[in-house]
């Protein structure tokens, strides 16, 4: 039997560290998602560590002595979890363990549990719950608390290790028990995209809270569940929308997120191949966000994995309701121009006039611009309705001259 430690509170401090890979602002911005992550799990956070690495450390993620200086923090302020900016390994975790008397998770375990709190229908709770057996197996270790005095000798050899391997060949079985009825969701799902006829897909995609969901509601008169947390969509759903006369079938698929866990990209590749098998896909994109050019690279990292990235897009800048730039005073010299001081204007006139995706600003909560979004959204969708459906040429050119 585990013994649970008690949960003190659910305050948490961040940890983070700063890399030649990862400057200071890339951390602090890394941080600020985590405590966003932090706030939707159900957590809150109260104070962030970071510390300046080559690398990190390969035992205890950040220093020894950065780790006492958290420790002592933890003991002082009553503090019953430390989340780690990036994924720990069995090791780090023991040893971090033995320093800090709380709970110790890591991004990829905080994304796996609000994906386990979001998680509705059967098919993304066993994908959910796949990636977190895959994520468990080579930690439980650290769960046998109960044998750390144990020791060595006659009589003393082999009841941990068996009950942990005994635990090991349970979670091993149950890996494949999901990766089972998995298959058969996966069989059972594409029956219904076979059904679907040949109607033109369109998928939307982008990063975690950029409004896919609110824009989704908004183009196909839906009730899609929406709001300001990440992953408030891990369910997939397909509706019906008729542009003019175009009818189409549009799928709101789950956000991505910067380091997003292999496992989760492994056990959700039934529901990703939605996108794989869409004719378009709409990347929303939160242009309010400082930092929106990275999250639109992670975005294009994971099609690229599951080899979509070559697939006609339109991007779509949404949330120019609330974009705000920095300006600078007429009488100041000193200031240099940079990408924080960018109007929306500004931005037109940068890579994006140059690149051959169809781009569109717009806000689906206000609905600005979004008759010119329905336009481009036809306009695409016309073109590969033509190829696949030639006959119906003159339903087009009676649409084309209003």
């Amino acid at each position: 039997m585990i013994e649970a430690r008690e949960v003190v509170s659910e305050k948490a401090v961040l940890i983070g560290v700063i890399t030649q890979l990862q400057d200071e602002t890339q951390s602090e911005e890394y941080l600020d998602e985590l405590e966003f992550l932090t706030e939707t799990a159900g957590g809150v956070a109260v104070k962030r560590f970071t510390q300046k690495l080559e690398k990190t450390h390969p035992k205890t993620f950040i220093g020894t002595g950065k780790l006492e200086e958290v420790a002592a923090y933890i003991e002082s302020h009553n503090i019953g979890t430390a989340i780690f900016d990036d994924e720990l390994s069995p090791a780090q975790i023991r040893n971090i363990e033995k320093v800090l008397d709380c709970k110790i998770l890591d991004r990829t375990n905080l994304i796996l549990d609000i994906f386990a709190q979001r998680a509705q229908t059967s098919s993304a709770k066993t994908q959910v719950e796949l990636a977190q057996c895959q994520y468990l197996l080579p930690r439980l270790t650290r769960l046998w608390t109960h044998l750390d005095k144990q020791k060595g000798g006659i009589g003393m050899r082999g009841p941990g290790e068996t009950e942990i391997e005994t635990d090991r060949r349970i979670i091993r079985d149950k890996i494949t028990l999901l990766k089972k009825k998995l298959a058969t969701i996966d069989r059972q799902m594409a029956v219904q995209r076979k059904n679907r006829g040949k109607m033109v897909r369109v998928a939307l995609v982008g990063y975690t809270n950029v409004g896919k969901s609110t824009l989704m509601n908004l183009i196909s008169k839906s009730d899609v569940f929406a709001e300001n947390k990440l992953f408030a969509t891990l369910d997939t759903t397909v509706r019906k929308v008729v542009v003019k006369n175009i009818p189409f079938l549009m799928t709101d698929t789950v956000g991505f997120i910067r380091k997003l866990p292999t496992q989760l990209i492994e056990s959700f590749k039934s529901t990703l191949d939605e996108v794989r098998e869409a004719d378009l896909l709409l990347h929303v994109v939160d242009i309010s966000h400082p930092n929106f050019e990275d999250q639109i690279a992670s975005v294009n990292v994971v099609l690229d994995e599951i080899d979509s990235a070559n697939k006609p897009t339109i991007m779509v800048f949404n949330k120019i309701d609330v974009y705000a730039h920095e300006t600078i005073d007429e009488d100041d010299l000193v200031t240099q121009k940079t990408k924080a001081h960018y109007t929306l204007e500004d931005w037109q006139k940068t890579w994006m006039s140059d690149i051959e995706t169809t781009s569109v600003f717009m806000s689906a909560i206000n609905r600005d611009n979004i008759e010119e979004f329905k336009q481009e959204v036809y306009n695409e969708v016309k073109k590969i309705h033509i190829e696949r459906f030639p006959y119906n040429n003159f339903l087009y050119d009676e649409y084309t001259e209003e």
